[in-house]
C-alpha cells in the first residue's frame, strides 16, 4: 500500500502500543468524521510524524532534543506548535500545541505525514488491542483494516513538553 494511496481514506491500523484510527492529518473533512465516529467533541487529536518534521513545524529547545532521542517509542509528546498550517485546525482545534508520536512499528513507513493517531474507540472507552473488539459502528465507518493480531500493550505515556520541565500526564 502506497503513502498517497492513504491521504484519502480513514483507517485502522497497528501502532507499537493499541491499534489506531487515523488520517492523513491535512485532510479537515477526514478528521471531522474520525471525531463523529469516536464520538470525540472538543479533545485534539495527536499525529505520528517523524523527527525532521518536529523541528520543522514545532518548538524545538534542549528539553525537546533530549526526549526525542527516545523515539521511536511508546511516548506522546505534546508540543508547542510553529506552524498552524502544519495540521489541519481539526486535528488540535486549532490551538498551539500537538501531541507526536513516532510508533516503533513499520506502519510508520506507508503512512503520509502528518497522519492522525488516535485510539480505536468510542471516547472514554477502553483502547483495543485486537481488531475483532472493534464495535461495529466504528468499523463500518473506515475504509481499511489492518489486522496485526493482538497487541500486547497499553497505551503511550504522555509527557507534555511545552514548559521548563517535562509533565508525565498519562503512563
Amino acid at each position: 500500500m502506497k503513502e498517497q494511496n492513504l491521504k484519502d481514506k480513514i483507517i485502522i491500523y497497528p501502532t507499537d502500543t493499541i491499534y489506531g484510527i487515523g488520517c492523513y492529518a491535512l485532510n479537515s473533512e477526514l478528521v471531522k468524521k474520525i471525531k463523529e465516529i469516536k464520538k470525540r467533541e472538543n479533545k485534539p487529536f495527536s499525529i505520528i510524524v517523524n523527527k525532521t518534521w518536529i523541528r520543522d513545524n514545532c518548538e524545538v529547545n534542549k528539553l525537546v532534543e533530549e526526549y526525542l532521542r527516545k523515539l521511536p517509542g511508546k511516548y506522546t509528546f505534546i508540543l508547542e506548535l510553529k506552524n498552524k498550517n502544519a495540521v489541519s485546525k481539526e486535528v488540535n482545534n486549532n490551538g498551539e500545541t500537538i501531541g507526536v508520536r513516532i510508533p516503533k512499528h513499520e506502519i510508520t513507513k506507508i503512512l503520509p505525514i502528518p497522519f492522525v493517531t488516535t485510539s480505536v474507540n468510542l471516547s472514554g472507552e477502553k483502547p483495543i488491542t485486537n481488531i475483532k473488539d472493534i464495535p461495529e459502528e466504528i468499523r463500518n465507518r473506515v475504509d481499511l483494516i489492518m489486522d496485526y493480531g493482538t497487541l500486547k500493550n497499553q497505551a503511550s505515556t504522555v509527557i507534555d513538553l511545552t514548559g521548563d520541565k517535562a509533565v508525565v500526564l498519562r503512563r
